[in-house]
C-alpha cells in the first residue's frame, strides 16, 4: 500500500520545515517511501561540537536520526491512512564513532512494525556506506487515536 501521491511530500516538508530545531539545523529530507525515511545534515562550522577536532555536535545527529525514525514511522502511517499525530516515546543511540570532517551525514530509517498507536524503528547515521554508522538508533513513537466520531 503507497501513500497518496500529494500527501507524503506535504507531510516530509511539515516534519522538516515545521519544526523548528530541524529547520534551524538544516535537516534534508532525500526520501520517503512507506515506512523508510532518508535525511541528511550538511556540515557547518556552527553546529561543531568540538572545536578542536571540527567533529559535528552529537545533538545534532541525534536530532537527525529521531527527525528520520519520525519520518519512517509517520510514512508509514500515513500510507495506512492512520496518521494524526506521533511522538518519541523512547530513543537509544550508540555511537560508534565522531563523524567525518566537513562532511554531510545522512541518516537512514526504516519503520519495521506499527501497531494501533506505537511504531517501532531502526537506524543508521553515516557518511557513505550504512554498514560504517556513526551511531545507531533504535526507537519508538506513539501514535496519537484518531479523532472521536462526532
Amino acid at each position: 500500500m503507497s501513500a497518496k501521491p500529494d500527501t507524503l511530500p506535504d507531510m516530509v516538508t511539515r516534519m522538516t520545515r515545521g519544526t523548528p530545531q530541524s529547520s534551524a539545523l538544516g535537516l534534508r529530507p532525500m526520501s520517503a517511501e512507506a515506512g523508510v525515511a532518508c535525511m541528511a545534515v550538511a556540515w557547518r562550522a556552527d553546529l561543531v561540537g568540538d572545536p578542536h577536532s571540527g567533529v559535528i555536535a552529537g545533538g545534532v545527529i541525534t536530532t537527525l536520526l529521531d527527525q528520520t525514525c519520525g519520518m519512517a514511522v509517520a510514512s508509514l502511517a500515513e500510507a495506512e491512512n492512520r496518521l494524526t499525530g506521533l511522538a518519541t516515546l523512547d530513543l537509544r543511540i550508540d555511537y560508534m564513532r565522531g563523524a567525518e570532517l566537513g562532511r554531510e551525514i545522512i541518516a537512514r530509517a526504516h519503520c519495521y512494525k506499527l501497531t494501533s498507536s506505537i511504531g517501532f524503528v531502526r537506524a543508521a547515521a553515516f557518511e557513505d556506506d550504512e554498514a560504517n554508522p556513526i551511531a545507531t538508533a533504535q526507537a519508538t513513537f506513539a501514535l496519537a487515536p484518531p479523532p472521536a466520531p462526532k
